[in-house]
Parts: C-alpha cells; sequence; structure tokens
C-alpha cells in the first residue's frame, strides 16, 4: 500500500466507519459526543484528502478505489443508529414531521451510492470517467449536515436528560437543532433524487450499449 498522507486519511475514515455506528447506542451523552465529533473528523477529512492528492500529486489507484468505498462505509455506518434509535425511544424521534427516519429514505440514500458505483464502473471500462456534478456535490453537504446534526441530536437528548436542561436557551437551540435536521434531510432528498435523475439521463448511453454488447455476444 502507498501510504501517502490523503490514503492514510481514507483508510482512518473506513476504520472510524464501525465506530461512528456503535457508539450512539451506548448510554449517555459522552459517547453520542464522541461519534459527533469522529463523523464532522471523518466528513472534513473526505473534503481534504482528494485535494492534497492532487496538490502533491499523490493520486494513487488505491485512493480511487478506497475513496469512494470509505464514503459508502461512513453514510451507512451513520444511518445505522440515525435509523434504528429513531425507532427505539421517542425522545430520539426526529422533530418537525420525520418522526422516524423513513425506510424509503435510508434505501434512496444507500440506493444512489450503489446505483452510482455500478455507473462508473460500467463507464470506466468504456473509457468514460464520471465526474461529480454540482447538484452531487450540494447533496453530499446537505447529506452530512443531516448526518451529523441528527446524531447531534441524539448526543443533546441525553445531555438535557443527565442536566435537566429546561430553561429558554435550551428550548431555544433544541427547535433550531430540530429544524436543521428537517430540513437538511428534506434538501438531502430532494438533491439525491434530482442528481441521480441527472446522471442517468447524462449517461443512460453508456448502459444502452453494454447491453447491445452483451446481446451481441450472446448470439
Amino acid at each position: 500500500m502507498t501510504w501517502t498522507l490523503p490514503n492514510i486519511l481514507t483508510v482512518g475514515r473506513i476504520v472510524l466507519a464501525p465506530v461512528i455506528a456503535l457508539l450512539p447506542f451506548f448510554n449517555g451523552y459522552l459517547p453520542k459526543l464522541i461519534a459527533v465529533l469522529i463523523f464532522v473528523a471523518a466528513a472534513v477529512s473526505d473534503i481534504y484528502d482528494g485535494r492534497i492528492a492532487r496538490e502533491r500529486g499523490e493520486i494513487t489507484e488505491l485512493g480511487k478505489i478506497l475513496d469512494p468505498l470509505a464514503d459508502k462505509l461512513l453514510l451507512v455506518a451513520s444511518l445505522v443508529p440515525i435509523y434504528f434509535l429513531t425507532r427505539a425511544a421517542q425522545q430520539y424521534q426526529i422533530p418537525w414531521g420525520w418522526g422516524v427516519l423513513p425506510t424509503w429514505v435510508a434505501i434512496l440514500l444507500v440506493g444512489r451510492e450503489a446505483l452510482m458505483t455500478i455507473m462508473r464502473q460500467v463507464a470506466k471500462r468504456r473509457g468514460v470517467v464520471i465526474a461529480a456534478a454540482g447538484a452531487g456535490k450540494l447533496k453530499t453537504i446537505f447529506q452530512d449536515i443531516f448526518l451529523g446534526t441528527a446524531l447531534g441530536w441524539f448526543f443533546w437528548m441525553d445531555l438535557r436528560e443527565e442536566f435537566g436542561l429546561d430553561v429558554g436557551i435550551a428550548n431555544a437551540w433544541e427547535w433550531l437543532l430540530g429544524a436543521a435536521i428537517a430540513f437538511s434531510l428534506a434538501v438531502a432528498v430532494i438533491l439525491t433524487a434530482y442528481s441521480l435523475g441527472v446522471y442517468v439521463s447524462r449517461y443512460r448511453g453508456l448502459f444502452g450499449a453494454s447491453v447491445k454488447r452483451a446481446a451481441g455476444d450472446g448470439s
């Protein structure tokens, strides 16, 4: 393995993904706070590892494989506690009308990444590079905001219960945090569906050509 700084950051995200998935299930606010901090660090490293690789000329084949893998693991690891904890206790439910994390939303978020992986592999075999589009980049931003604030919601609710916080500023913060969760999730869902539609529309010819080639080989 080429131990460049970008690859080290990427491997770090892979290693930390299970930690993010497990910590919120422990009782108390401290494990949930650690999960939030780790998620934020992982999300920030995802922004900079590619930039560092380009600036240093350290783009490697291994990095191209591990980076998208790390991104998908981070998404799944974050969704696991959000999906189950919102169903485990009423205090953890997502405010502003969402309640629990809908199953179809989890499937959409994960399924989009899986489909994009397949599309990029098909495109790569045909010598085409599917670059990240603006809607896709914006989707990632709002998706990370949702994941971070949702994990932060679990921390806040445990902290509030532990110390009996019931003052005006605490209520205001809870209102703002809940609004951020609901809004970022709604925008992330819209951008996920829209960006997937853009990619499928733009590169649908790749799949048509692949199907025709497969039919020709079988005749």
